[in-house]
């Protein structure tokens, strides 16, 4: 392990067009629960009738919009989580002119609390909320805040600003993350699976020589990589 991070260490120090790609590991270690791990969101206990996946779909929530919103305040806000080692490290190797970009499938902002300014949000930001009918943006109160249906000063739903299931990503941040990983000379990947597409495909456009998994668990890119680091991705930049 120590040599792996040595190695990571000199391949950080000798760049200066790094890409990070991250998800929801980066945020656990912040007391976020994730998604398909034993004890994540789709596998919890909670007394709500229908599976999270469901839950989560668009569908759902043009149909069920109350019960969308009682799920989504009680599992997916959570306020008061601070950034971990791995966010600020990454930010540190933003300001320090190495980190080009972070892609992340997190919809927690912690990236941006922890001072990164280039967040490429694939799945967008529970942070961003905005009206259906007039556009109008809220903060993160106006749901959290709210009880039952959000509603705007206008009278429409207050819809998060994220992707669900059946939405597509947004053109725009698939674009710049496909250009920021075709271009960079390292690309560390870390905290994913790799197995929610089409966010876990855009590792194949890396162009490079220089390809970092951290991760917990094995994922179908193990092979590809570089340089494989298996472990807990706050602890792994601790060490850099």
């Amino acid at each position: 392990m120590n040599e792996k991070i040595e190695t990571l260490r000199q391949w950080i120090d000798k760049s200066d067009n790094i890409v990070f790609f991250g998800g929801a590991g980066v945020s656990t270690e912040s007391g976020l629960p994730d998604f398909r791990s034993d004890d994540g969101i789709y596998k919890a206990n909670y007394s709500f009738p229908y599976p999270a996946e469901r839950m989560l779909s668009h569908s759902f929530f043009m149909s069920n919009t109350a019960d969308f919103f009682d799920f989504y305040r009680k599992m997916m806000l959570y306020e008061d989580a601070k950034p971990n080692n791995a966010h600020l490290k990454l930010a540190e190797l933003e300001r320090q002119g190495k980190l080009r970009a972070v892609v992340t499938q997190n919809i927690d902002n912690l990236h941006q609390l922890a001072g990164s300014k280039n967040v490429l949000e694939l799945h967008g930001s529970c942070w961003r909320n905005y009206c259906m009918d007039c556009g109008k943006f809220y903060p993160i109160e106006a749901v959290s805040k709210s009880e039952g249906v959000p509603r705007c000063s206008c009278g429409g739903i207050i819809k998060p600003d994220v992707v669900l299931y059946e939405e597509s990503l947004e053109n725009d941040v698939i674009s710049r993350s496909v250009e920021a990983i075709r271009h960079c000379s390292v690309l560390i990947v870390g905290g994913t699976s790799l197995s929610v597409y089409p966010a876990a495909g855009l590792i194949n456009y890396y162009r490079g020589n220089k390809l970092v998994l951290i991760n917990m668990s094995p994922t179908p890119y193990d092979s590809s990589a570089d340089l494989l680091i298996t472990g807990k991705i706050s602890e792994v930049f601790s060490q850099l």
